[in-house]
């Protein structure tokens, strides 16, 4: 059986960070909105700090049970803004949900197995 999971915890704005197979810096920010919404934004970097690439998907998601999915409608890419081409299947992605709460979101990808981490980013930090 599935385990479910409070897909209100998955609301708001998650960040990750990992190192390519070249050596470069790979930054995803996520804003997931309650009306199943989503940005994602991805920036790959170098050693130095220059950006190389950067690509903004814009779609829908869902979390039933213990799966988390996305579908991909637009793209930002390099600036120039595109619909997604909903018959490519790379536009549709399905997760199993490894552990979610208010801190960590972490996921499996159901065909590549790839594991990622996303952390919530925190909006105030002190009293200001």
């Amino acid at each position: 059986m599935s385990e479910q999971y409070n897909r209100a915890l998955l609301a708001g704005r998650w960040y990750r960070m990992e190192m390519s197979d070249t050596g470069h810096q790979v930054v995803e920010y996520a804003e997931l909105c309650l009306d199943g919404s989503f940005e994602f934004s991805f920036v790959e970097q170098n050693a130095q700090g220059e950006v190389l690439c950067q690509n903004i998907e814009l779609g829908d998601w869902g979390l039933v049970g213990d799966i988390h999915f996305t579908i991909t409608q637009e793209e930002v890419d390099d600036g120039e803004h595109f619909r997604a081409d909903l018959a490519d299947e790379n536009n549709y992605h399905a997760y199993k949900v490894l552990a979610l709460d208010s801190q960590i979101f972490k996921y499996q990808h159901i065909v590549s197995n790839e594991v990622f981490i996303l952390r919530r980013v925190i909006d105030k930090i002190g009293h200001c």
